[in-house]
C-alpha cells in the first residue's frame, strides 16, 4: 500500500511568513501617508453632501439644512453657523417638550437694545400683588432661602437676541408677506371717513380709554388710517366680521393692552348690530379695569367675544421667602385660567406690558420654577421660558383644525421726560410722529418670533409695533380719567384712546381672517 503523504507547516516557516506580510503592510501605510502629506489638495478639495437631516436632536426632532448641499472642509465655523441660521427649519413632533436645545441658537450674543420704545406698566401704582392675579391655595406655597445660591442657565440661546436674524418663516409667521402685501410697511393717512364708530354709538368703552368723554377736544387722533405701501388695505366690515365668527368664540387673552383691543373689537362689531339689546355680557358685568373676565354674546350671530386677563400668560403665584409670603411668577406653569381658553375658535394672545415692571426687570426672588424660587434671573431669560411654557400649552391643547391662533406683539409706550410714575408725559402730542428710526425693535418681539417658529401649531403674528410707534398722539394722557379725578402728574402714555389705534390692529386681524377664508374657498 502506498504510504500517504502528510503535509505539515513548520513553526519556523510560519513566523517567516507572518513577518513578511506585516512588513509589507507597514511599508504600504507609510507610502500612502507620505503621498497625502505631499499633496494637500487631495483632502482640501473634498466635498461633503448632506441630503438628510444632519443634526439629530433626539426622537423625531431634527434640523434640516438645505443650503449645505456642499461645502469645503476648510470653511470657517463662522460661515457654517451663518448658513445654518439662514436655512434652518425647526421640526417638532406632537406633544413634544419645548425644552429642545437648538444648536443654531448657541452662537447668539448679548446686545443691549438702544433706543427701545418704553413699555412701562399700567398707569397706576403697582400693588404688591398684581390685580387680577389668580388665588393661590396652600399647595402653591413654597419656602425658599433668600441667600440660596442659584446657578443661572448656561444656555446661550436664552440671552439677548438683537444680533440674531430669525430663521425664514415656515408659514407660521404670516404677517411678513401675505398675498404680496407687507402690512408692517406703510404710512398713516388722514381720512375724514374715520373713525369706524363713535363714543356715542358704543357704550362699551370703559373710562380709561374713553378720551373724548373725558374731555379731550382735539379729535384728529380718530381720523388716521394705516395704509400699507404694497397693497390696498380693506376697510373693516363689521357685517362680514360677524359672519366670519358666526357660531364661534372669539377670545382675547392677555394684559390691559389686549383689553384695549377687545373693547375696540366690541365697538366695531356693534356697528352692524340692528338691535343693541341683543348684545349683552353673559354675567351681567360692566366693563372696568377691576374685573378680568368678560364674555359678550351676540344673540343674532350665536357668537361670543371674550376677554380673559393674564398679564404674563403664566401663573402668578406666592411663595414664602424668608419670613414673608411674597408674590412670585411661575414661569414653568401656564396661567390657571387657561381652561377658559380651550374650545375657542379664534385666540388672540399678548404679553409684554407687565414684563417691564420693577419686580420682573429686577428678577430678585421673584421667578419660580417648581418649588424653587430663583434668587436672581434675567428678565429676558424669564420671558423666553414663560413663552415656551405658553407654546407648550398651545401645542398640547389647541386643535389647529378648529382654532386659529394669533399673537400680537408689543405696543409701544411714548413717555417723554420720565416714566409713567415719575413725570412722563405725552399730553401735548396731537399729531403722529414723522420718524421712528430712533426706536429699536424690542427684544421681546424677537423672542416671541423665535418661540413661534419652534411651535408645531400655526400661529399668526400680529406685528403692530412699528405702525403703532408713530402714534404718540393716540394715548389717553390725562384723559384716561374724568375731569375732577385726574392729575397731570400721572399720565397714561401706554394704553390707547378709543376710537383709535387698536381699531387698526383689529383691521389687520380682520384682513388675516378674511384672507384665510378666501384661500380655503379656492
Amino acid at each position: 500500500m502506498e504510504r500517504q503523504r502528510s503535509f505539515s507547516f513548520k513553526s519556523t516557516s510560519f513566523f517567516v511568513f507572518a513577518f513578511t506580510v506585516a512588513s509589507s503592510l507597514i511599508i504600504l501605510v507609510s507610502l500612502f501617508t507620505w503621498v497625502l502629506g505631499s499633496n494637500p489638495s487631495v483632502h482640501r478639495d473634498t466635498h461633503f453632501q448632506f441630503s438628510k437631516p444632519v443634526f439629530n436632536l433626539g426622537g423625531h426632532k431634527s434640523i434640516t439644512v438645505q443650503s449645505l448641499s456642499s461645502f469645503s472642509s476648510n470653511n470657517s465655523a463662522e460661515s457654517l453657523k451663518h448658513s445654518i441660521l439662514k436655512d434652518t427649519h425647526f421640526l417638532k413632533p406632537e406633544n413634544d417638550s419645548v425644552s429642545v436645545k437648538i444648536p443654531a441658537f448657541k452662537q447668539i450674543q448679548r446686545l443691549e437694545t438702544k433706543g427701545e420704545v418704553l413699555e412701562d406698566g399700567d398707569s397706576e401704582t403697582e400693588p404688591e400683588e398684581a390685580p387680577g392675579a389668580n388665588e393661590v391655595g396652600e399647595g402653591d406655597e413654597v419656602r425658599a432661602n433668600p441667600v440660596e445660591k442659584f446657578e443661572l442657565p448656561s444656555r446661550k440661546e436664552l440671552t439677548s437676541v438683537d444680533k440674531f436674524k430669525a430663521p425664514p418663516s415656515n408659514g407660521k409667521i404670516e404677517e411678513k408677506v401675505m398675498n404680496g402685501c407687507d402690512l408692517t410697511k406703510g404710512k398713516w393717512v388722514y381720512d375724514e371717513s374715520y373713525p369706524l364708530y363713535t363714543n356715542g354709538s358704543c357704550p362699551l368703552i370703559d373710562e380709561g380709554f374713553n378720551c373724548d368723554t373725558n374731555g379731550r377736544r382735539d379729535r384728529n387722533y380718530m381720523k388716521w388710517k394705516w395704509q400699507p405701501q404694497d397693497c390696498d388695505f380693506p376697510r373693516f366690515n363689521a357685517a362680514k366680521m360677524l359672519d366670519l365668527i358666526r357660531g364661534k368664540r372669539l377670545v382675547f387673552v392677555g394684559d390691559s393692552i389686549n383689553r384695549n383691543q377687545w373693547e375696540s373689537m366690541l365697538c366695531m362689531l356693534m356697528g352692524a348690530v340692528k338691535d343693541p339689546k341683543k348684545v349683552y355680557e353673559t354675567h351681567g358685568r360692566r366693563i372696568t379695569k377691576e374685573k378680568g373676565n368678560y364674555s359678550f354674546k351676540f344673540v343674532d350671530y350665536k357668537c361670543t367675544v371674550e376677554y380673559y386677563v393674564s398679564h404674563f400668560l403664566v401663573h402668578e403665584s406666592k411663595a414664602r421667602i424668608g419670613q414673608k409670603r411674597r408674590p412670585t411668577l411661575r414661569i414653568d406653569a401656564i396661567d390657571h385660567g387657561s381652561s377658559r381658553w380651550k374650545g375657542a375658535d379664534i385666540l388672540i394672545f399678548n404679553t409684554a406690558h407687565w414684563w417691564s415692571h420693577y419686580k420682573t426687570k429686577a428678577g430678585i426672588n421673584y421667578y419660580q420654577e417648581g418649588n424653587q424660587v430663583l434668587p436672581k434671573l434675567d428678565v429676558s431669560t424669564a420671558f423666553r421660558k414663560a413663552l415656551m411654557t405658553w407654546a407648550a400649552w398651545v401645542d398640547r391643547h389647541i386643535n389647529p383644525g378648529r382654532t386659529r391662533v394669533f399673537f400680537r406683539n408689543s405696543a409701544p409706550s411714548h413717555f417723554r421726560g420720565g416714566l409713567w410714575n415719575s413725570g412722563g408725559h405725552c399730553m401735548e402730542a396731537t399729531w403722529p410722529l414723522n420718524d421712528t428710526s430712533g426706536m429699536g425693535y424690542p427684544e421681546k418681539n424677537r423672542i416671541v418670533e423665535e418661540v413661534i417658529l419652534q411651535m408645531k401649531t400655526p400661529v399668526t403674528l400680529l406685528n403692530v409695533t412699528g405702525l403703532s410707534a408713530y402714534r404718540i398722539d393716540g394715548h389717553p394722557s390725562i384723559y384716561g380719567k374724568k375731569p375732577g379725578t385726574r392729575s397731570s402728574n400721572i399720565q397714561d402714555c401706554s394704553h390707547w384712546c378709543l376710537p383709535g389705534v387698536p381699531d387698526t390692529w383689529n383691521e389687520i386681524l380682520f384682513f388675516h381672517l378674511q384672507s384665510e377664508q378666501k384661500s380655503q374657498y379656492h
